[in-house]
């Protein structure tokens, strides 16, 4: 089964398409979702397809990260300084979200289900992503 980056229909790579020529008009200011929604003039539905496909198409070409501020919005970082502030937030929101997951769900299900295999196996290789996500949570670079 392909992946969905893989299956990118015409639709959302010309979404896409403008998403970027929006943004890169606004350099090097931000846009908040609604302000590239009304400068695109995109559906909500449409820009998040485009903003999702503009990802990957940063990613295949290797061109500068997209990145996303809750104050500021979206825009196209060029900073290696700030593109790693960036990463570092994610990588801890999602530290948080697997923590919770744990807690939340793996650690329950392990109590109905003390000898079963998934709650084993799954709680060995979310402990390991925890672990390394946590690693990489507290990188600081000197």
């Amino acid at each position: 089964m392909s992946r969905a980056s893989e299956r990118r229909s015409p639709a959302a790579q010309r979404h896409a398409d403008t998403v970027r020529f929006v943004l890169f008009e606004a350099r090097p200011a931000d846009l908040t979702f609604h302000q590239l929604v009304r400068s695109s003039e995109l559906s909500p539905s449409q820009a998040r397809v485009g903003l999702a496909c503009l990802r990957d198409i940063i990613a295949e070409r290797g061109w500068p990260p997209l990145t996303w501020t809750r104050p500021d919005g979206y825009k196209v970082c060029s900073d290696p300084a700030e593109a790693q502030a960036y990463q570092v937030a994610i990588i801890r929101e999602k530290l948080t979200e697997i923590r919770r997951f744990i807690t939340g769900v793996v650690a329950p299900h392990a109590v109905l289900q003390p000898k079963g295999r998934w709650t084993k196996h799954l709680n060995t290789q979310l402990r390991s992503v925890e672990s390394t996500l946590d690693v990489i949570a507290d990188y600081i670079d000197v």
